[in-house]
């Protein structure tokens, strides 16, 4: 039971730090008005609605290939850390991965994905 004193200490002092904080930010908000029930607050007044303006959707499908092809090439840097103890077979298994993500890319790029603009 000793081994966990300092875990149930560490819970009172966040649960003390969280009714603090919640506290002191009620008793420090100001009171709203209409400006603070807008849907964009910066001091001018909105043009037209939020939904009036549309992305297209290739801008979300560049968005999201991005995200893709970044993650995956976050896979060559501990490839590159450990290469010399991968040797042979990690640079074959990394040519394997590299040529499905060039596939991936030139059937993307043939397909029109990437002319967004």
């Amino acid at each position: 039971m000793e081994s966990y004193l300092p875990i149930f200490i560490f819970l009172l002092v966040v649960m003390a730090f969280l009714v603090v904080v919640l506290v002191t930010a009620r008793l420090l908000r100001h009171g709203g008005g209409r400006t603070l029930r807008e849907p964009y607050e910066c001091g001018n007044e909105p043009i037209t609605l939020a939904h009036d303006y549309r992305f297209s959707i290739r801008y979300y499908l560049i968005a999201v290939l991005f995200v893709i092809f970044d993650v995956e090439t976050i896979f060559l840097f501990p490839w590159a850390v450990m290469f010399d103890e991968l040797a042979l077979f990690g640079f074959i298994e990394m040519m394997i991965f590299l040529t499905i993500l060039m596939v991936g890319y030139v059937y993307i790029w043939r397909r029109g994905a990437l002319n967004w603009a």
